[in-house]
């Protein structure tokens, strides 16, 4: 007689072994048909489950985060389903859950095309109309894999093969469909109402190149349609932001393949990146940071001694030299700790804090390039302090307010922050990590932060903090980090006298705000949908003469504001005001100037905005004024 504990605290009592879906409906037949799995004792299960002992319920529904991402999954199935009803020589793979959605993989003779994706659309349609149940049924895994090797589907049988022989494989079946999966599922396809299918790609069978070429179909799945609207909506939006597009109509960079995953920054693009840096160099002053700079070559053996080449061997470019082995420098690191290992250092020295536009170079596989976002040669914002144990909170309390002040001046003030502890395979002793751990956790409560936890999800050498932003469209980036590292520079024998003269291993912190100049500029770019801000545009102003006679005025007003460092384009071409206003306002440049026989008599210029605001006539000395307005505009 199973006693069931619901999250209020009330409990139910049951002559016999309850099912979820039972208990919902005997709290009422409004919760029963919301119900898509239940959460017992902390683990999810599905809606037709036996619940045998006593134990806690929460009734799992559309409305629960865990209950949209098991729709999400089903509908993965939902989606596999339809595949083999209307092609059957497909063959399935995997499906799993992804942000904002899911895909699946499968092994078709040619690719799928849109008009595909229509009618399998239709197709999962007519079987959620169809309300199937769904069942699950355990197999031993010898008879999970002859069962899928007996239906033709090899890529089944091949992922059960890899799980220990001694482990029950669960699947799920809907009609005549069969998949592999550890669930829970909804109960039904009628619970799947709400989804989209968005794209089709290409995929390596488990992401080996040296593997066949898989059709990877995504889509996406929500609770009720207005949810799907919007995400939808974000995604069209999401799609006319798309920043290699806008690098195009603003001549901002280019990507070509014989230097791919490495950016060409055009004069645009490279003005953009300048005032980034040259900002973050000032706030950088202001913290007390050193700017060093180290080389772009280093023998293999630094690698070596650091861990690195053990670990990403694989992603490391190398190069041959007089019978030495390089490694183009993959992360700045270990070169810091070179730096910092020049002549002896005291308790007195510490913290001590190097920080490098650093150019780093990872061989990433070229499917997942992608313009800015992902690339092989990118510049990290990187810096490390080197520090005792006792001031590890005191520095991360110092740096959530830098990487605050930052984010604010870039106009993000929605940011998710995330701290992970200590996996399971590390080095360092457990009362190092207690104490890093806590010193972590203490910087975030002290700044009265909120904060999600993530076990075991810190690196081998230390606890971190990760920051992630949020964008206009409420996508989520993930930017800055704080390291804690006890390994390195103990490995790199880094060490200084401490206060008692004995010598000591000091604790590095890597830090990041931006994380990689070229993919913050990637997300700037969609952030702001190419409108930069005037103290980022690349182009703040544009002259624009009404004719030819009107061009010398233009030209000696730019030279004025380019004395003072502002970003200026002259536009005197003979063509009509209209056509030059249209063209330069699709370029985005905040200010478009006009100048004719009325400016020119009153000593003024006719000041137009990007977004079509006619300011009026104004003096270059207002004009100046109106471009400050902004506190970090940068003048030389």
């Amino acid at each position: 007689m199973p006693i069931i504990t619901l999250p209020d605290g009330s409990k139910k009592q049951f002559d016999e072994p309850v099912t979820v879906m039972e208990v919902a409906s005997s709290i009422g037949s409004g919760l029963a048909k919301a119900t898509i799995a239940g959460k017992v004792n902390g683990q999810l299960i599905d809606a037709d489950q036996l619940i045998v002992n006593d134990a806690d319920l929460s009734i799992v529904t559309a409305k629960d985060d865990e209950g949209l991402e098991i729709i999400r999954h089903s509908t993965a199935h939902l989606l596999a389903h339809a595949v083999k009803q209307l092609f059957p020589s497909a063959q399935v793979t995997i499906g799993p859950v992804i942000d904002n959605g899911f895909y699946y993989d499968f092994a078709f003779d040619r690719p799928f095309v849109p008009e595909d994706l229509k009618l399998i659309e239709k197709k999962m349609k007519s079987l959620s109309s169809a309300n199937i149940v769904i069942n699950r049924q355990v197999k031993t895994r010898n008879e999970a894999v002859a069962f899928f090797q007996g239906i033709g589907e090899k890529y089944k049988a091949e992922i059960i093969e890899s799980i220990p022989e001694d482990q029950n494989i669960s699947l799920y079946q809907q009609d005549d469909f069969v998949d592999l999966c550890r669930g829970p599922h909804v109960p039904s396809t009628g619970k799947l109402k709400v989804f989209k299918l968005t794209k089709v790609a290409g995929a390596y069978w488990r992401g080996d190149s040296n593997n066949a070429m898989l059709q990877r179909i995504y889509g996406t799945a929500f609770a009720d349609k207005k949810s799907l609207k919007l995400y939808l909506d974000r995604l069209a939006e999401a799609e006319k932001r798309d920043h290699r597009k806008l690098a195009k109509q603003l001549d901002l960079f280019h990507m070509q393949d014989e230097a791919a995953g490495m950016v060409f920054w055009h004069a645009n693009g490279w003005a953009v990146y300048q005032v980034i840096e040259q900002y973050i160099r000032k706030v950088l002053n202001q913290y007390d940071y050193q700017e060093i700079h180290t080389p772009q070559i280093v023998d293999r053996s630094l690698w070596e001694k650091s861990g690195h080449w053990d670990k990403f061997h694989e992603e490391i470019f190398t190069t041959h030299s007089e019978s030495r082995d390089y490694a183009v420098k993959p992360m700045n690191c270990p070169c810091h700790i070179q730096v910092y290992n020049q002549g002896l250092k005291s308790y007195r020295d510490l913290p001590l804090k190097l920080a490098e536009f650093g150019s780093c170079h990872r061989n990433e596989p070229s499917g997942t390039l992608h313009g800015l976002m992902r690339v092989r040669n990118f510049v990290q914002d990187d810096a490390h302090i080197f520090c005792t144990e006792e001031q590890i909170q005191s520095e991360v309390s110092v740096f959530i307010d830098l990487l605050y002040k930052v984010y604010a001046d870039f106009g993000f003030t929605s940011i998710i922050i995330k701290l992970s502890t200590r996996p399971e395979r590390r080095v360092g002793s457990d009362e190092v990590w207690d104490k890093s751990e806590k010193a972590l956790q203490d910087a975030l409560d002290y700044k009265n932060l909120a904060w999600d936890l993530q076990p075991g999800e810190g690196a081998f050498y230390g606890p971190k903090i990760e920051f992630s932003l949020k964008d206009c469209l409420d996508r989520v980036w993930q930017c800055g980090t704080i390291q804690v590292d006890f390994s390195m520079p103990e490995r790199l024998d880094a060490n200084y006298v401490a206060e008692d003269n004995s010598r000591k291993t000091p604790v590095m912190l890597h830090r990041a705000i931006l994380g990689s100049i070229e993919r913050f500029i990637g997300i700037l770019t969609e952030h702001h949908a190419g409108h930069f801000p005037v103290w980022l545009a690349p182009v703040q102003v544009v002259f624009m003469s009404i004719s030819e006679k009107h061009n010398d005025y233009c030209k000696n007003q730019a030279d004025i504001l380019k004395q003072k460092g502002y970003r200026i384009v002259l536009d005197l071409r003979n063509e009509k005001i209209g056509f030059k206003i249209r063209e330069q306002t699709l370029k985005k440049i905040p200010y478009l100037l006009i100048v004719g026989d009325k400016e020119i008599e009153k000593a003024e210029v006719t000041v137009r905005k990007t977004d079509g605001e006619n300011i009026g006539s104004m003096s270059i000395k207002s004009l100046e004024q109106l471009l400050n307005d902004h506190p970090l505009q940068n003048r030389k």
